[in-house]
C-alpha cells in the first residue's frame, strides 16, 4: 500500500516512517513543507495521504488545505489528518465530501501503534478514523449554534461513535446495550436526519455532516 506522508517534524516524520514500513506500507514520499505536499500530490498517485494540518510556510491550515484541493482533482482520495489541532471549518468540509476514506486523529491521543495502523488500512480501504474528540468539538460548535433538532441524548451517542467509524457491534459494547437497540437508534437518526439507511461508513458519517450543516 502506497502511502505519501507530510509532517514537518523531522523525528516524528522519521519515526512515522520507520513505523509504516515496519507494517509493510510503501512510503512513496515524505514531506515537510505545503508546496512539497502539493507537489507530491500532483506527481504520485498514493493510496492514501496522512497529513499533517499546520505546515510550512504558513504554519495555519496548509496541510489541510493541500489535502482538500488534492482531493477535488482525484475525487475519493483517502486523506488521514493527524493533527495536534481541530480545524473545525476545514474538517467539516473535508467530513462533508462524502468520498473515499476519511479520517482526523489528534497526535496526543495515539497510544500505540495498532491503533494508528488500524486507522491508516481502514481510511485507505474507504472507511473512517475520527477521533472522539474531533467530533465533540465539531458538535459543540453546532450546539451552541442551534439546538439538538429532535436528536435525543442517546442517538447523539450513537452519532458520535458512528462518525468515529465503529460498527454497530461495536457501539453496543461501549454503551452497554444491545446491537438490535442501537440499530434502533441509527434508524431513528437517519430518518430525523432525512437519510436512507445505509450501511455505507460514508454515509453513517454524512449523518453527522446532514446534522451539523442545519446550523449553517
Amino acid at each position: 500500500m502506497r502511502v505519501l506522508l507530510a509532517e514537518d517534524l523531522f523525528l516524528l516524520r522519521d519515526g512515522l516512517v520507520r513505523m509504516l514500513e515496519a507494517y509493510d506500507f510503501e512510503v512513496v514520499a515524505a514531506v515537510e513543507s505545503g508546496p512539497e505536499l502539493t507537489k507530491a500530490f500532483a506527481e504520485l498517485t498514493p493510496d492514501v495521504a496522512i497529513c499533517d494540518v499546520r505546515l510550512p510556510p504558513s504554519h495555519t491550515d496548509e496541510g489541510l488545505q493541500c489535502a482538500l484541493a488534492a482531493r477535488k482533482v482525484r475525487p475519493g482520495l483517502p486523506v488521514l489528518i493527524l493533527s495536534q489541532h481541530v480545524e473545525q471549518l476545514y474538517a467539516r468540509e473535508l467530513l462533508a465530501d462524502g468520498n473515499g476514506g476519511i479520517g482526523y486523529l489528534l497526535k496526543d491521543r495515539v497510544f500505540d501503534a495498532e491503533q494508528f495502523i488500524d486507522a491508516v488500512r481502514r481510511v485507505a480501504a474507504g472507511g473512517t478514523a475520527m477521533d472522539p474528540q474531533v467530533i465533540q468539538q465539531l458538535l459543540a460548535r453546532r450546539q451552541s449554534d442551534r439546538p439538538l433538532g429532535g436528536l435525543t441524548p442517546r442517538e447523539l451517542e450513537v452519532l458520535e461513535l458512528m462518525a468515529q467509524g465503529r460498527s454497530n457491534a461495536a457501539i453496543a459494547g461501549q454503551l452497554f446495550i444491545t446491537e438490535r437497540a442501537i440499530a434502533k437508534h441509527t434508524s431513528n437518526i437517519f430518518a430525523k436526519l432525512d437519510l436512507p439507511v445505509s450501511d455505507d461508513d460514508n454515509r453513517r458519517v454524512l449523518a453527522v455532516i446532514a446534522y451539523l450543516d442545519q446550523g449553517r
